[in-house]
């Protein structure tokens, strides 16, 4: 049997029922919704067997997500770049605003199919599976496992935190120190990203912007751009965590997954990847400039 993903019940957990437990525990299915229709297609299994909505979830239980013979997503006709593939992985640029999974069509997921080519391997995923997850309002580099080897690869590399992330971003300011870590928590967990002040540049409109590469060397939602916001530097474009004046019409949150470090898991090859941030990102600096100076050139 093709097990996707599976998930062993902690101790500590209270009897709970499955629908309401397994909101998140599966990457792929990151809603409760999701992990409901899953159940009622008889894709979980409890301890090898298939579970119902009602069944009752106990610690040390074993729950799996398994492999339809045959690819259950409906193909968006998207094209996604594609900047690296073998027959175990792949890296794809994904453009912001695009899920990278979830109940809508219109996801990175759903897209895969038609931009990827499929294994030859013997353990062939029928999914493609990304194997981390960016924002939506993000861009930029997302790892696609292909197969069943790469899959349970890639994701003990990144819960040993193997993979380096490197994202670049627009900030409003000047950070000080132009480099340095910021260990905040997010959430009440506990959280640290590296940050180096690469380019500064004169706004009329902001006073100070800044390019900056972030590392997030731990995992939480949304942590890069809260700890910016933090530090009293919040992203370009941020409609969470920025100020009303932070928003620039139909322009975007201006972050981008830019970089992505890692010992290939098959052939132990090291691979650095990396791409350049969408082109608004120097237009828009560069235009802020021109417009400072002549501001006060007046």
């Amino acid at each position: 049997m093709d097990i996707i993903e599976s998930h062993i019940v902690p101790t500590g957990v209270t009897k709970t029922r499955l629908s309401d437990y397994g909101k998140g525990i599966f990457k792929l299915l990151p809603s409760r919704k999701g992990f409901k229709k899953a159940i009622l297609r008889g894709n979980i299994l409890v301890d090898g067997e298939v579970a119902s909505t009602g069944h009752w979830v106990m610690p040390g239980q074993e729950i799996a997500l398994k492999n339809t013979s045959q690819r259950s997503i409906k193909v968006l006709e998207k094209v996604v770049p594609v900047v690296y593939e073998d027959e175990h992985l792949a890296i794809i640029n994904k453009p912001g605003g695009l899920m990278v999974s979830g109940n809508s069509f219109q996801t990175l997921v759903n897209a895969l199919p038609f931009n990827l080519k499929e294994s030859a391997e013997e353990d062939k995923l029928p999914v493609f599976y990304p194997v981390h997850r960016i924002d939506a309002p993000t861009c930029g580099l997302v790892m696609i496992a292909k197969t069943k080897r790469a899959q349970i690869k890639l994701g003990s590399m990144f819960e040993q935190k193997e993979i380096e992330k490197t994202y670049r971003a627009v900030v409003h300011g000047i950070p000080s120190p132009e480099k340095g870590t910021v260990d905040m928590p997010v959430d009440g967990k506990p959280s640290v990203s590296n940050y180096n002040c690469i380019r500064q540049s004169k706004s009329k409109r902001f006073g100070d912007l800044s390019v900056v590469d972030l590392q997030p060397l731990t995992g939480r939602t949304h942590q890069l751009r809260k700890h910016m916001q933090l530090l009293g530097h919040p992203i370009l474009g941020d409609k969470l965590y920025g100020t009303p004046d932070n928003i620039l019409h139909a322009k975007g949150l201006f972050l981008c997954a830019s970089r992505l470090k890692f010992v290939h898991p098959l052939s132990n090859k090291l691979l650095d990847i990396s791409i350049d941030p969408p082109n608004k990102f120097d237009y828009y600096i560069n235009r802020e400039a021109k417009r400072y100076e002549m501001s006060i050139s007046e």
